[in-house]
Formats: structure tokens, C-alpha cells, sequence
């Protein structure tokens, strides 16, 4: 069956676009996109993004890559999303395939399409775009002249329940592995070789986990028995590193969007990892280490950006913004020097314990907004546990002088399910709120509003708690209520998190191999967006589960031993599994372990073992 050519899709989509949804999401014209001639490049790239167009095009890191690859004259990326319902199913009535926005060129034309792994619950969409654009959803059904089918993104540290599906992963920050897979590509359009010669070469790579030179054995219980590599596959994959934020590529002339998208504004990303070790978080331990941009270097694409983009917001982003050594300095002097032209500066991830009122003042002297802050846990022991190291007084203290200051609104997250988690620890979070909410009173703040939201504890791999269980759901439902009743004042308001939506999540999370079959059975039942309230259908997932005879409640519910083998044993984050074990015996005896920027090294592995080493420019 012949592919329909961009000028068939285009002249297609003319004719039904002003009938669907937010019809600028499916149009490739923006301000700053790029639209390179075909004929003059040698490898065709796809950045897909496995949700709607709003949401990838928020992403930093889709910024990051599409501009890297198309500052090299002989590789052209173009970008897709996840037509939303009503689009694909226009589309799959006139037989369009999924397309690139910049060309029109469709998907299965390209050479290789590179999809980001942001969160479990956008895996189905994955199989659903590659069935729209026409591709095999495996790789093994896959012929020489199908694109490759790459992936990175922090959920590609436990890639396993994706590996029949993708031909391999990028684990790591991709600035410098991604071109040079791109070469491999070039090289094998050029002299073709066998499809696993081609594997076993771009496995070299640093940082390349190619699945199926992966060999897995399971024991009669259902764990891993162990995880062989094929003859010259790296028996651990280690993960790639930036070691110079000043030196990496930086785009200075992102796309800006016709419509309005979930961080609609400029983001300057001012340093990456985080050292605090808090025991639940993936980020916390995968990105590490901190590694910080010198002012000089913000200071010079803040000006690009500006320039470049009209937006009217500066996003200072990292995992925490507030423990970047220069974020004084360098909040007054944006503010000075964008202030009078209308641009604000926002903060989006403050800590109690590094959060100066000062500075969010200064950052709201454009325009002012409500706060954010995650106590996490509404006990000191609990918090003691998962290492969040901040304390009631520090939240309070922190409340009382920003409704001092003229706020009234302020966000407050925590986690319920988290391990060790008792009656106190949820009588804490609702004290908490109230005394946040009667400080505000207190302080004649007239509409006082505190929002609490609650998240479903989930264990991620690489991290301490990758051992433990998720808490049932009917459990976390009953803590969900009660929390709702004991939040009744008309000063707070509470929101919670779907459990169901979750316990997927943790499936996912924790899964092998073997929920390959799960996944594309419920995709072709009709899966697809499950990260989305009226979208998700958790039955269907159930009747996977069920048709197939495989538990979930095997990887969300049950917890691991030390010596267990677990699904991503043979992918390396730079922090030792020995470190993991000792952050876990500590969790459990309720003892911290402070931040090596300001204390001794903690031992994780990362520096001595990768060659790299906390840089901090203040």
C-alpha cells in the first residue's frame, strides 16, 4: 500500500481541521520552527512526543533536542504529538497516517523517530502513534526500510515493559549521544549493514540500551532469575553526562506557540541534579550531579530569549531553584533589566527551607501569583524518613511572612501510602493546612486560601524506596476521605489523586518485560491517554491483566529483597546500589542524610565513579 505524500495530507487536513479541537495544535508554522529541505540532509528525524501538542511543547527538553539536531546541516528534526481523540479519529476514517507538523512529510517516511519517556501512563500512546503512522508496533515485525524507534526520558531508567517495542534507549542526558547516533544512522543509510551488527555498534555508544541484546530469565515465582548480555553488549549500561552546563547546547530561539500551552513562557534552565535526597524522588537521584550555568551565561540567553521570543515570563527552572548558588543575583538582575519592558519572572519548584520572601517579592514585583510548596508529609518523623529535610517551623515561618507580605493563596503538597506512614502522619497534614490557614486570619489576609493536594506514594526505580510496596488502593482511598473530612473549613480546599491511575503508575513503575503483551493488548482495546481523568479506562487495563493471566498486583504490591534481581539491575544511574540500600536502612530507622553541597560527600558514587563533580558557581 503506497504512503501518502505530505501534499495528499495537507490538502486532506484543509478540508476537517476547523472541526476539531484546538485545530493550531496539528498546523507546524510557529514563530522560530524550523523547515529544512528534505533533499539537502541526510538523516530525518521525528522528536515525538507522546501527549497532546500543549503539553510537549511545555517540555524543556523537546525545546533542547529539536534545535540541537537542526543545528547540524546534515540532519533535519521535525516534531510530532498525540492527535487528541476527535483528531485521530478523523484521521483514521480518511486513512491519514501521523504526520510531522513541519513537512506534512508523514512518520513512516523519516529515518528515525525519537520518542521522550516522561511518565508511565503515556506508554500506550506510544504504540498508538505508531499504529497511526503505519509502523509495526514491534520491533521484531519491523523491516530495513521502517525508521528506527528510539526513546529517552527519565522513564527509560526502567524501559522494560517498552523493550519488544522500541529498538533502543537513550539513558542520560542526550547533548552529545544523540548526534553521534545520528552518525551511526547516516553511516547506515550510506552502507548498510544487518540490522544486528548495526544494534551491537550503536550499543557502544555511551549511555545506548539496546533490548533485545538482553537476554532475561525469570524463576518459577515470576522474579528475575538474571539478565544475560549478548558478546559485546556492555554488561551494565551507564548512564551519558553534561559535565559543563555552561558549555552544552542551549537554544536561543525557541518555537513560540500560536496557542496558549501549559508553561507558556520563556525557560531558562539554570542548573541540573539535585543533592537534597529526598528518598521517594527518581530526579533526585538520576539527574544527579548538581551541576549549575554561571550567571554570565543565563544573563547572556536571557537577552537571546527575550529578543527571540516577545514572551511576556521568564521561568527559572530546575529540580529546585531556590538552592541555585546565584538565584539572588540573578532574579535582581532580570528583574532590572526586563522588569520595565513587562517581563515577570517566576519561580516554578521552591523549597520551605531556601524560600526568602525577599526574593519572591522581588520576583512578583511584575506580577504577582499564588505559592507552591511540598512539605510532603504532615509529621517530622515522617519526613525524617523520606529525607525531605524541612520542619513545621519552616513551613509556617515561611507562610507567616509571605501573608505578611500581601499573599493570600498558598499551595501545599504531600504524599499519602509512603512507607512507614501511620494515623499521626495524616492528622499532621491536616494541622498543618489549618495552622497555615489561621496564620493567614491572623495576619488580616482577607480570602485566605490554602490548597492541599495529595499524590499516591509510587516507588520508582533508583531510588531507596525501589524495594518497597505501593499501599493498596482501597486503603489510600479510605485515607483519602478521611483527610477530606478532616479538611472541612471553608479556607481550604483539598485534591487528590486518582488511586487507580496511581496503581497502574507503580505497575509500570516496577514492571518487567512481560507487561509488553498487557501494554499492546489494551492499546488495541482502545487505551490511549490514560494519564488523562476522562480518558483513562481502568477496566480495559483490568481485562488485560486478566485475558493474559499476569498479576499487577505482583510488581505494585509486592515488596522486593536486596537481592532480588530487579527489571533495570543492567542500566546504571551513577548512584551505587549500595548506596540505595544504606539510604533505605536509614529511611526506615528515621535518620537523615544531609546535602553534600554544604556537608561532606554522602557517598552515592556518582563522582569518583562517572569522573564528573558538583559545580557550583556561587
Amino acid at each position: 500500500m503506497s504512503i501518502m505524500t505530505a501534499a495528499e495530507i495537507r490538502r486532506e487536513m484543509e478540508r476537517f481541521l476547523p472541526q476539531v479541537s484546538k485545530p493550531n495544535r496539528y498546523l507546524g508554522t510557529e514563530w522560530n520552527s524550523i523547515h529544512k529541505d528534505w533533499q539537502q540532509t541526510a538523516v530525518h528525524m521525528a522528536f515525538a512526543f507522546p501527549d497532546v501538542y500543549e503539553v510537549g511543547m511545555s517540555h524543556l527538553g523537546t525545546r533542547i533536542l529539536y534545535h540541537l539536531v537542526n543545528s547540524f546541516p546534515e540532519f533535519l528534526c521535525e516534531r510530532t504529538f498525540a492527535p487528541w481523540v476527535d483528531m485521530e479519529e478523523k484521521m483514521r476514517d480518511r486513512g491519514i497516517p501521523l504526520y510531522a507538523l513541519e513537512s506534512f512529510e508523514p512518520l513512516k517516511k523519516f529515518d528515525v523517530i525519537g520518542f521522550t519517556l516522561q511518565y508511565e501512563m503515556s506508554f500506550s500512546n506510544i504504540l498508538n502513534m505508531l499504529d497511526l503512522a503505519g509502523i509495526p508496533v514491534r520491533s521484531a515485525d519491523r523491516q530495513a526500510q521502517d525508521p528506527w524507534i528510539i526513546a529517552g526520558g527519565p522513564c527509560v531508567y526502567n524501559p522494560e515493559p517498552l523493550a519488544p517495542f522500541i529498538d533502543f534507549f537513550l539513558i542520560g542526558e542526550s547533548e552529545e549521544q544523540l548526534p553521534q547516533v545520528l552518525g551511526l544512522i547516516k553511516e547506515q543509510k550510506e552502507k548498510p549493514r544487518e540490522r544486528r551488527e548495526f544494534l551491537q555498534r550503536v550499543a557502544q555508544v555511551q549511555g545506548v540500551y539496546v533490548p533485545e541484546l538482553y537476554d532475561i530469565s525469570y524463576k518459577p515465582d515470576g522474579r528475575i532469575e538474571k539478565i544475560v548480555p549478548a558478546p559485546g553488549a556492555p554488561v551494565v549500561v551507564e548512564k551519558a553526562i553534561v559535565t559543563d552546563l555552561d558549555q552544552a547546547f542551549f537554544p536561543s530561539n525557541p518555537i513560540v506557540p500560536y496557542m496558549e500551552i501549559v508553561h507558556d513562557r520563556i525557560m531558562l534552565e539554570v542548573m541540573r541534579g539535585c543533592s537534597r535526597g529526598c528518598r521517594f524522588c527518581q530526579a533526585g537521584m538520576i539527574y544527579r550531579p548538581v551541576r549549575e550555568r554561571s550567571p554570565q551565561t543565563l544573563m547572556q540567553q536571557a537577552e537571546e530569549l527575550v529578543r527571540s521570543t516577545g514572551y511576556e515570563e521568564m521561568s527559572l527552572t530546575s529540580l529546585s531553584t531556590g538552592d541555585y548558588s546565584c538565584v539572588q543575583p540573578v532574579i535582581q538582575e532580570i528583574v532590572a533589566k526586563y522588569g520595565p519592558q513587562g517581563v515577570g519572572v517566576s519561580l516554578p519548584s521552591l523549597r520551605l527551607d531556601s524560600f526568602d520572601v525577599k526574593l519572591a517579592e522581588e520576583v512578583q514585583k511584575v506580577r504577582k501569583s499564588g505559592l507552591t510548596f511540598a512539605p510532603e508529609a504532615g509529621t517530622q518523623r515522617l519526613r525524617d524518613v523520606i529525607n525531605k529535610g524541612v520542619t513545621e517551623e519552616n513551613l509556617l515561618e515561611t507562610s507567616e511572612a509571605a501573608f505578611k507580605a500581601g499573599w493570600s493563596s498558598i499551595k501545599l503538597y504531600f504524599m499519602i501510602g509512603l512507607p512507614t506512614e501511620v494515623q499521626a502522619d495524616l492528622d499532621g497534614i491536616a494541622d498543618l493546612a489549618k495552622k497555615v490557614a489561621d496564620l493567614g486570619t491572623k495576619n488580616g489576609r482577607r480570602n485566605v486560601k490554602v490548597t492541599v493536594s495529595t499524590s499516591s506514594f509510587v516507588p520508582k526505580s533508583h531510588t531507596p524506596f525501589q524495594w518497597e510496596p505501593q499501599e493498596g488502593m482501597r486503603s489510600l482511598e479510605e485515607k483519602q476521605q478521611y483527610l477530606r473530612s478532616k479538611l472541612k473549613d471553608r479556607r481550604i480546599k483539598y485534591n487528590y489523586h486518582d488511586v487507580q491511575t496511581s496503581f497502574l503508575e507503580a505497575v509500570f513503575a516496577k514492571g518487567d518485560r512481560r507487561l509488553a503483551e498487557v501494554l499492546e493488548w489494551a492499546f488495541r482495546h482502545g487505551c490511549r491517554f490514560d494519564g488523562w481523568s476522562d480518558q483513562f479506562r481502568y477496566d480495559t487495563w483490568l481485562q488485560a491483566f486478566h485475558e493474559l493471566g499476569i498479576d499487577p498486583h505482583f510488581y505494585a504490591h509486592r515488596a522486593m529483597d536486596y537481592d532480588d534481581v530487579l527489571p533495570w539491575d543492567h542500566l546504571d544511574s551513577g548512584v551505587s546500589k549500595r548506596f540505595l540500600i544504606e539510604e533505605h536502612h536509614r529511611a526506615l530507622r528515621g535518620t537523615r542524610t544531609l546535602d553534600c553541597r554544604h556537608t561532606d560527600c554522602t557517598g552515592c558514587g556518582i563522582c569518583p565513579g562517572r569522573g564528573v563533580q558538583v559545580d557550583l558557581k556561587g
